[in-house]
């Protein structure tokens, strides 16, 4: 199904996240118009603009108010305008307490199930809920929700659905939630966790990336509420409304993956970043991530510390590139992750490099995606360590960009990708550090007929389940979920009786 043949009638699509599609910067005195390269925004752009609708999203660049309308609308895409894109002001006060107070201090750690890194301050819900009370109100400022199908992305907004389902009971909301979610066990430990599970029944349809996320939300919904939960089936009734939970694993756009990182683009690239990193070893692996605890970059670099004491003839012939950005900056734990990663990577250099060669090459500076892809193309290995991740699509872009010889993935269980591609990976652990030494010996050791075996099953996987798919595997689930609530509706009218399945 391609997204001009969804089928949601006359509503019109309404999209909610925190990042904004277009944003207006000043630059040396003019206002331009950046786009924020990859992530989602870049893959459900060319969705919204085919389907036309409103795209409602925090209003962060310096021009945006000077760019938008009275109603703090803007038509895009710039080229061609086909959807509104409506931007939300947040305070200073808003920003800190709202997104880097609750959301990245209390839900972040605690769907990472890492309760002791949880700081809940009663500033931090309350900017929560008001700021989600606030774009919910920007919502209804901009559309009927009883007219259209509203879809909520990720942790931010866990409140707006119910204010959205108490101003307008016939709306049609759906959220997808893009990092995990915990046990039952670790939820408690929030203080707010009835409310952030009512909020979230509001939605008619829920999403998560893996069924494992799925049946914790479930068992969550059934410890802490009155509710009737069907596992196998995968819905909720709850307060009179029966709310869909299914597993959408999100992908990656494989095609233009593939396409840059065999590219002429990608050859320079290449010849230039080894140039300018003296990246000349036989053997090369790399990490790309964010620097955040939840993506375990210390555990690695201790099991390729341990590599290099282990299998002393690895040293000289084999690097190790770490890609970092730096992420959270303003929170005291992001800041220590920055400040021991960069510090055992020169402990490590420190110890074992040479006048001619550098174990771990560090690279905090902006890569491009051709130089990216070259970067994955030209790497013997990924190194995916995360100690917990809703997904993680950079085993994923590694996947896409082995246009030549194949290279290894090495994938840490704990994270949602291992449930579709673990298979073909060689697994580790993150905290066995014995082992995950091991592991990156056996990738450096397999062959050139084992690694094309591994390769092309997980190659088979990542295109098959890209962006464009999981997309529509959404959009069509929440075609159905409508459908059945409208005619529900209908039969409710004539006093008919009837049983929700999930056919």
């Amino acid at each position: 199904m391609s997204d001009t043949a969804l089928q949601f009638g006359n509503r019109e699509l309404v999209l909610v996240s925190n990042r904004e599609p277009y944003v207006h910067e000043r630059v040396d005195g003019e206002i331009q118009v950046v786009r924020p390269t990859g992530g989602l925004t870049s893959a459900l752009d060319p969705m919204m603009a085919n389907t036309g609708g409103t795209w409602v999203a925090w209003g962060s660049g310096d021009g945006d108010d000077e760019m938008s309308d009275e109603n703090g609308c803007v038509r895009v895409p710039p080229e061609s305008p086909s959807y509104d894109l409506k931007r939300v002001s947040l305070t200073d006060e808003q920003v800190q307490n709202y997104y880097y107070g609750y959301s990245n201090q209390v839900l972040w750690p605690m769907c990472h199930s890492d309760t002791a890194k949880m700081t809940p301050k009663p500033e931090f819900w309350e900017h929560y809920r008001e700021t989600n009370e606030h774009f919910a109100d920007a919502i209804r400022e901009q559309v009927d929700p009883s007219e259209a199908v509203i879809w909520f992305q990720d942790y931010h907004f866990a409140l707006a659905p119910r204010r959205i389902r108490e101003e307008c009971p016939d709306a049609f909301c759906m959220q997808f939630w893009h990092i995990p979610w915990p046990s039952w066990d670790v939820l408690q430990s929030c203080p707010e966790y009835e409310e952030l599970l009512d909020g979230l029944l509001a939605n008619d349809l829920l999403g998560f990336h893996t069924d494992r996320y799925c049946e914790n939300f479930l068992d969550c919904v059934e410890r802490a509420f009155d509710a009737e939960v069907d596992h196998e089936a995968g819905w909720v009734r709850y307060e009179g409304r029966t709310i869909q939970v299914e597993s959408f694993p999100l992908g990656i756009d494989a095609a233009e993956r593939r396409q840059l990182a065999g590219s002429s683009e990608a050859d320079d690239a290449w010849e230039s970043l080894r140039e300018t990193y003296a990246l000349d070893a036989d053997r090369l692996a790399v990490g790309v991530d964010r620097l955040d605890y939840t993506k375990g970059i210390e555990q690695r670099l201790a099991a390729l510390e341990r590599l290099w004491e282990k299998y002393p003839e690895r040293r000289e012939t084999f690097t190790y590139v770490q890609k970092a950005s730096e992420s959270r900056s303003q929170i005291d734990d992001y800041q220590r992750v920055k400040e021991n990663v960069t510090s055992e990577v020169e402990r490590i250099n420190d110890r074992f490099g040479t006048a001619t060669w550098q174990p771990i090459v560090y690279i905090d500076d902006h890569l491009s995606p051709v130089t990216l892809a070259a970067l994955y193309r030209e790497s013997d290995m990924v190194l995916v360590s995360s100690l917990r991740d809703g997904m993680n699509l950079v085993a994923k872009e590694f996947v896409a960009s082995q246009v030549d010889d194949p290279g290894v993935l090495v994938l840490s269980e704990l994270v949602g990708a291992h449930e579709a591609l673990g298979e073909w990976a060689i697994t580790v652990h993150p905290n066995d550090t014995e082992a995950f030494a091991d592991s990156i010996e056996e990738a450096l050791e397999m062959d050139e007929s084992e690694r094309a075996t591994r390769m092309e099953p997980l190659r088979a996987s990542v295109e098959e389940n890209d962006i464009e798919a999981w997309k529509n595997s959404v959009l069509q689930s929440a075609s159905k979920v409508l459908s059945r609530k409208e005619t529900t509706a209908q039969r409710d009218t004539t006093g008919t009786t009837t049983e929700y399945t999930n056919e």
